[in-house]
């Protein structure tokens, strides 16, 4: 089948739901889904507004949690679409619809339990926790002046991983099953979930200790 060539408005072609947990200046929690996120070893990077609370808190403490809903969470992440912890609400945001809201968890209906080794806390609701801290913080679009400074690229180091039993890979310490895990994905505004496993991938045969980072050992050791 030939492509056809069209300019569409975003490339959100699928990735996962992050529900990012920080502090605020009054020491309560700001809690904030995005969609830009992806994993490197023991490293995420992460797309952020340069005007949003998450952006503000992040460059202030440094530290934050990866909370990863799964499709059963859907409803309580959007309770929060179109809401901010900034105040007063950006030009941007207002004209998108969005209202201030300082109490994240509440509105969400979710749970907020203390972490280990960060000040915000975790989801309990959310079966994968990832404690982290900010590595570096990068402009995009820096080549841009209509685009520089308004979006943010953050790279954070992950200390500790949380998961709930249910998605363990049974007779292992350190794996997830990926036949049990069924994260939350958005596409193009839409929320979905993972399907059954298409086939088996050549790649499962590589043992997944041969991709273990320095950083796990480091984070354990540091426990």
């Amino acid at each position: 089948m030939a492509h056809e060539e069209i300019q569409p408005n975003i490339l959100y072609f699928g990735t996962p739901v992050v529900l990012l947990s920080t502090g605020n200046e009054d020491g309560t929690a700001n809690l904030a889904p995005i969609s830009s996120a992806f994993w490197l070893g023991w490293r995420a990077i992460l797309g952020i507004g340069a005007s949003a609370q998450t952006a503000r808190n992040l460059r202030r403490t440094g530290e934050c949690v990866l909370n990863l809903p799964s499709v059963r969470e859907a409803a309580a992440v959007d309770r929060l679409a179109l809401t901010t912890g900034a105040n007063p609400v950006s030009p941007t945001k207002l004209e998108r619809g969005y209202r201030y809201e300082p109490d994240k968890f509440g509105t969400s209906g979710l749970t907020a339990v203390p972490s280990d080794t960060v000040g915000p806390p975790r989801v309990a609701e959310c079966p994968v926790a990832l404690e982290t801290v900010v590595a570096a913080i990068h402009p995009i679009a820096a080549d841009d002046p209509r685009q520089n400074g308004k979006v943010l690229c953050v790279e954070v180091r992950v200390k500790k991983v949380h998961v709930h039993p249910e998605i363990r890979m049974a007779g292992t310490t350190d794996r997830i099953d990926p036949d049990r895990w069924r994260p939350l994905i958005t596409s193009f505004q839409q929320f979905y979930g993972l399907g059954d496993r298409v086939r088996p991938s050549r790649l499962a045969g590589i043992p997944e200790r041969m991709y273990r980072s320095p950083e796990v050992d480091q984070a354990a050791t540091a426990m």
